[in-house]
């Protein structure tokens, strides 16, 4: 503690303030509640000492205790009233120190934001952003080749075991894969017409124009 501390007292803060005088309030509304249980309880005992009073006959001391009644009654409607109005303004008190608050966590932003603001440098966030860019489609293209490797990796002697795999086929079934594809069966050979025979059937009319024609054309590509 400073010496100005200890000559005027330590600086209260307004959210200290704010905090202090709640505090007092709420006290107090919490003492006008306890005199106002007191003058309820009061309120039934002059009630039941009015009847009892009633009940003997003594009218003087009724009307005495009727008068307390009343006055009691009329301040529990002022303890209720007062307690109202202390509510009242303790509930104006928690507005402002809510709005208190609030201002000081907008000032803490404001000066957050100022600050990141300040030190943001938005020609360095363009080089990253572009140097980012750059080293994606150079990660993407690189990507590309190896999955071009790979492909063809995967795809090298496929079409010999291809022709492999067929070729297992074939004999399991009693095919062979070179009559198949290249050579002529034999029993397709013995069944194959001469030339000779071809030309002397196609000949052997004699009788129409057409026929000698065609057989000469044949003598002549038989030359």
């Amino acid at each position: 503690m400073n010496i100005l501390e200890w000559a005027f007292g330590k600086r209260v803060t307004p959210a200290e303030r704010l905090r202090k005088n709640q505090r007092l309030l709420d006290k107090a509304i919490r003492e006008l509640d306890q005199q106002r249980v007191k003058l309820e309880k009061q309120e039934k005992t002059l009630v039941t000492q009015i009847r009892q009073s009633a009940q003997k006959g003594n009218l003087n001391a009724s009307k005495i205790m009727a008068k307390d009644l009343v006055r009691t009654r009329r301040y529990i409607e002022k303890f209720y009233g007062m307690k109202s109005q202390l509510q009242q303004i303790s509930l104006r008190l928690q507005t402002h120190r809510t709005n208190e608050q609030m201002m000081q966590a907008m000032k803490g932003a404001t000066m957050a934001l100022g600050s990141m603001n300040r030190t943001m440098n938005l020609p360095s966030l363009q080089r990253i952003a572009m140097e980012f860019e750059r080293e994606n489609d150079i990660m993407e293209q690189r990507q590309e080749m190896m999955d071009d490797a790979v492909d063809d990796a995967m795809d090298t002697g496929l079409e010999e075991e291809g022709d492999e795999v067929l070729e297992q086929v074939l004999e399991e079934i009693g095919v062979d894969l070179s009559q198949s594809f290249g050579e002529t069966p034999s029993g397709l050979q013995s069944n194959q017409v001469p030339e000779g025979k071809v030309a002397q059937a196609v000949g052997g009319g004699g009788a129409d124009p057409g026929d000698d024609d065609l057989q000469a054309r044949l003598d002549s590509l038989r030359r």
